[in-house]
């Protein structure tokens, strides 16, 4: 008898399971959209940390007001087919975990607005000061592992066993250090550029049928292989601790 192949879904949000990037459309409307557009470019030149990138965006924020914000989250659209793709888990015993490297504010506010506020999901925090002050903060942070402000690595490690198929899906910068460690991979935009320069193997996708029809094949195959830089990627941080 086949053992049953487990599959253990991880997916961006920013960019991915929406149409536009929440977090950096956030602050070019409701903080300083110059100094904004140069901290963001900091952070991709590695000049700053993920975590020193969102306290400085949240400094540029002032007078920030709720119901403007709401109204700016209300014309933000999700990518029509991520509903079909959560049915699909759904219906494959597939288990769908979304890693974010945003803030819970406005992707808790979304993903109610949606009907997937049941989604196990992983966030940088927002807070607010007695001024109404943005306050982030970083319950998952590694210091050893400081790209992201909310690791992703380490989520994927912790919810994943030796014997399951881990899939990662994404878009960014930020979605460059988990993809190492996951054994299929589906990108786009720069996530794809980075698989590319660094040899990574992935599948292009546009939306979530595409990434439906991949796995379908993956789910059939008799025989499956882990991609193995990933398994060494794994084994390395098993090895740390």
């Amino acid at each position: 008898m086949t053992k049953e192949k487990v599959f253990k879904i991880f997916v961006d949000f920013d960019g991915t399971i929406t149409k536009t990037d929440i977090g950096e459309h956030m602050f070019l409307q409701f903080g300083d959209a110059d100094e904004a557009k140069r901290i963001v470019a900091r952070w991709m030149n590695d000049e700053i940390t993920s975590m020193d990138t969102w306290k400085l965006l949240c400094d540029t924020v002032e007078d920030f007001d709720e119901k403007s914000f709401d109204e700016f989250l209300a014309g933000i659209e999700i990518d029509p087919t991520f509903n079909k793709f959560v049915e699909y888990c759904d219906k494959n015993n597939f288990e769908l975990i979304i890693l974010s490297d945003g803030l819970d504010f406005y992707i808790n506010k979304f993903l109610k607005r949606e009907n997937l506020d049941h989604i196990l999901t992983y966030t940088n925090l927002l807070g607010f000061d007695e001024n109404d002050k943005l306050i982030p903060s970083f319950p998952f942070t590694d210091e050893e592992c400081s790209k992201c402000a909310n690791c992703k690595r380490n989520h994927i490690i912790n919810h994943s066993a030796d014997d399951d198929f881990t899939v990662y899906i994404g878009d960014g910068y930020s979605d460059a250090c988990p993809v190492q460690y996951c054994d299929f991979i589906f990108a786009k935009d720069s996530l794809l550029k980075f698989c590319e320069v660094n040899r990574i193997s992935f599948s292009p996708y546009g939306n979530f049928n595409d990434v439906i029809k991949k796995l379908d094949t993956l789910k059939e195959k008799k025989r499956l292989k882990k991609r193995h830089q990933a398994e060494l990627k794994r084994r390395e941080v098993y090895l740390q601790g």
